[in-house]
């Protein structure tokens, strides 16, 4: 038997687009010779529908989908991701698959097999009893499969991207496969949406563990194999760095593009964030519908304003120069009796980034730009930016990525040659709102500070543990002091591409009024 496997990229909301793009590819496998097609997890309507699932006739309409499909199903049969009602007691709806065949649907699986196919979704292979630790679950469903009758393993995904968990995942799919001794086939939706993003990565395995087939990293791909073969192509370990690009890439293209955007802007401070950002940017959406704008003060070098024309004609991107002292002084003024007598502080400071921020809106508003935001993760932690400044955008493009790794990623795009000036890259990393000003005036450096807000976040130890892991405890406790004190700003920050298992928002849910005493 052939199996055609679909790793396409899918658009939450848009149902017809999704049936059509299935369509398309059940057109191409027949071609290839494929006896049966699989497509990820919730194709129909996009993944993760939210919300959508309760607006009026949502539901229906991807079932109506489904049986269009169905109809058009004739040589190939097809195992297909959508969301089904439940007709009796629990909850109103499943995440189910339908297999379809000779023109219609034959059977939905919520959970169980089809025959002597193990078919599951996503998190199904998730809890392997004798791979994990301290499994999340008390049952394993492809376990149950095989005690069934299962003579493959099917699972349809849309497993959201994280920095190193490919190859996580690989080796938990080959513990299903070792323990069982079953070909197993791994689909992966692949593509962005929202803040989620999805690499793809699907992999055909056969029962001796051997690679048939892998997916190519944030790329659609039609893979035909035969479950049975006994070649083994090997597993394709990638770099990291080079993938969590990818990553950005694609979530930034489908961000903009799912929006409605052809174009973005953003602020160009002649820094590695800055920099980094605009590299993205440029690969997402082409370099001439990207714009640069390097927004100086009285307390912006000189040499920050020429690596940012230097980025930019590197790039073959827009670039504008917009001066903010005029503003500033204005704002001075009109300000003046409210501060008599009051020093210059983070109030001057904050009203430049608002400025720069207001900027960067007015060139969205007037030509359509998606404004992008540049803050990375290390300053979003501690609050290390400027609500309605800086912050201000349609999408924080690294806003996930801690400093330190934004230092990777600036290596990574220097690989070849010098697109990001090294200036930018060796350069201590500043604001420039005051003079002489350093990040490390106000932070620990990059490297302590990543540190720790690795425990304090991802591991979400104490301050205990965490100094008990070398760190001084008066640097710990100020850092954790300033993460939880900005939870206020991350709250109102734009939508940040996911590429940790806690990424502000969607991964980490935290209270804003709170005090933190145990």
């Amino acid at each position: 038997m052939k199996v055609a496997m679909a790793q396409i990229n899918t658009t939450v909301g848009d149902i017809r687009g999704n049936r059509d793009r299935v369509l398309q590819e059940l057109e191409k496998a027949q071609k290839m010779g494929a006896d049966l097609a699989l497509f990820p997890e919730l194709c129909l309507t996009g993944y993760p529908p939210r919300d959508l699932l309760g607006v009026h006739g949502f539901v229906e309409s991807n079932v109506r989908a489904l049986n269009e499909i169905a109809t058009r199903v004739d040589r190939v049969a097809a195992i297909i991701g959508f969301v089904d009602r439940n007709r009796t007691q629990g909850k109103a709806l499943y995440n189910a698959a339908a297999f379809l065949c000779d023109g219609k649907v034959q059977a939905v699986i919520h959970k169980t097999l089809l025959r002597n196919l193990g078919i599951s979704i996503c998190e199904d292979c998730w809890n392997d009893e004798d791979f994990w630790s301290k499994p999340l679950y008390h049952t394993d469903p492809v376990r149950n499969q095989v005690e069934r009758g299962a003579n493959l393993l099917i699972n349809i995904s849309a497993s959201p991207y994280e920095m190193d968990k490919a190859d996580l995942r690989c080796q938990m799919l080959l513990s299903h496969v070792r323990k069982h001794r079953l070909p197993l086939l791994y689909l992966n939706l692949v593509g962005g949406n929202d803040d989620l993003l999805f690499d793809g990565n699907s992999l055909a395995l056969n029962r001796n563990g051997g690679v048939l087939a892998q997916g190519k990293s944030f790329r659609e791909e039609l893979l035909v194999v035969d479950p049975d073969a006994e070649e083994d192509h090997g597993y394709r370990k990638e770099d990291a760095t080079e993938n969590l690009f990818k990553a950005l890439v694609t979530g930034t293209r489908d961000y903009a593009c799912k929006c409605g955007f052809k174009s973005a802007v953003l602020g160009l401070s002649g820094g590695i964030d800055s920099s980094v950002t605009a590299c993205i940017a440029a690969d997402a959406l082409g370099s001439g519908n990207v714009l640069g704008v390097s927004m100086p003060s009285v307390y912006s070098a000189q040499e920050s304003h020429d690596d940012a024309r230097a980025l930019a004609n590197n790039l073959g991107i827009g670039f504008q120069a917009i001066p903010i002292q005029p503003a500033f002084e204005e704002y001075r003024r009109s300000l003046a009796k409210a501060f008599a007598g009051l020093p210059e502080d983070t109030a001057e400071e904050n009203l430049q980034a608002r400025i720069r921020g207001t900027i960067l809106m007015a060139l969205s508003n007037k030509f359509g730009h998606l404004v992008l935001s540049t803050g990375n993760k290390s300053e979003l932690a501690v609050g290390y930016c400027t609500l309605y400044g800086d912050m201000a955008g349609g999408l924080g493009v690294i806003s996930d990525v801690p400093k330190t790794t934004v230092y990777k990623l600036a290596r990574y795009i220097n690989r070849e040659r010098e697109v990001i000036p090294e200036n930018s890259v060796r350069r201590a990393p500043s604001a420039e709102l005051r003079p002489n000003q350093r990040d490390q005036d106000t932070l620990p450096a990059y490297e302590v500070l990543d540190g720790i807000l690795e425990l304090v976040i991802e591991e979400q130890l104490s301050v205990e543990e965490i100094v008990r892991r070398g760190y001084e405890e008066s640097v710990v406790r100020e850092v954790v002091r300033m993460v939880y004190r900005n939870e206020y700003k991350r709250r109102q920050a734009a939508p940040g591409l996911k590429v940790t298992p806690r990424a502000f928002g969607t991964g980490r849910r935290m209270p804003i009024a709170m005090r933190l005493n145990y």
